[in-house]
């Protein structure tokens, strides 16, 4: 049973920064490429990140292209997102989840991924 471990999520004044991460068990971590999405209250989830199954490539919403890194560590079967420069737009839960593929499929496609997270609340305040 895969199960995901999601901390670094919080309160924080826009123009701040936060670090998400998420560590995965009962998973081969290095075979899957890992996705960070996130859901406003009342609107659709998003694809935010992706990271390939080395790390070698990444991809990132427009949003926030520049202000965020994704980042993983397959040592420790752990995924991270460094979020700088938040704007309140930037409020919402974030999800972790992973896709059994070498590269990232496009963000706009949330269907390959499984294994969601919970979820951690990211709350930037104006």
């Amino acid at each position: 049973q895969v199960q995901w471990v999601e901390s670094g999520g919080g309160l924080v004044q826009a123009g701040g920064s936060l670090r998400l991460s998420c560590t995965a068990s009962g998973l081969k971590f290095q075979d899957y490429s890992l996705g960070w999405f996130r859901q406003a209250p009342g609107k659709e989830r998003e694809g935010v990140s992706c990271i390939s199954w080395t790390g070698g490539s990444t991809d990132y919403a427009d949003s926030v292209k520049g202000r965020f890194t994704v980042s993983r560590d397959n040592a420790k079967n752990t995924m991270y997102l460094q979020m700088n420069s938040l704007k309140p737009e930037d409020t919402a839960l974030y999800f972790c989840a992973a896709v059994g593929v070498q590269e990232c499929p496009p963000l706009s496609d949330m269907g390959p991924f499984g294994y969601w997270g919970q979820g951690t609340q990211v709350t930037v305040s104006s």
